[in-house]
């Protein structure tokens, strides 16, 4: 197999993947994944997809990771790589599917607006 690529992204954050037959290895910024997410709930969202396709062990995975926080860096990641799987194996695509894997979260953070403090928070209002 050569290597199939794909990109996730969820609020600020975009994965771009490379995957490739392997033993099973993510690398995530030349970092290994379990030293980029330390949190275990992290390594499970990123290794949905695999665990649901029984593939984990198969494909080496390379991620290049940026903008947002950790959280949508693990949606994002998870996005790529049910998008990787279904290049590989179209099958695959109604159970990443069913499991949501294949929907693009559009929820992003609203602006700030002038004259505010937050986006929808209004300064103190006194009559007097």
């Amino acid at each position: 197999m050569e290597v199939v690529n794909a990109i996730g992204r969820r609020k600020a954050a975009i994965a771009r993947i490379y995957v490739k037959d392997g033993k099973g290895s993510i690398t995530i910024n030349d970092r290994d994944l379990k030293d980029f997410f330390p949190q275990v709930t992290l390594q499970y969202v990123v290794k949905q997809p695999l665990n649901l396709l029984d593939v984990a062990e198969k494909y080496d995975i390379t991620v290049n990771l940026d903008g947002g926080g950790i959280n949508g860096q693990a949606e994002a990641l998870r996005m790529a790589i049910s998008r990787a799987m279904v290049k590989i194996d179209p099958e695959s695509k109604p159970a990443l599917r069913k499991a949501g894997f294949m929907t693009r979260d559009p929820r992003e953070v609203e602006r700030k607006k002038p004259g505010q403090p937050k986006a929808r928070k209004r300064f103190q209002f006194s009559k007097r």
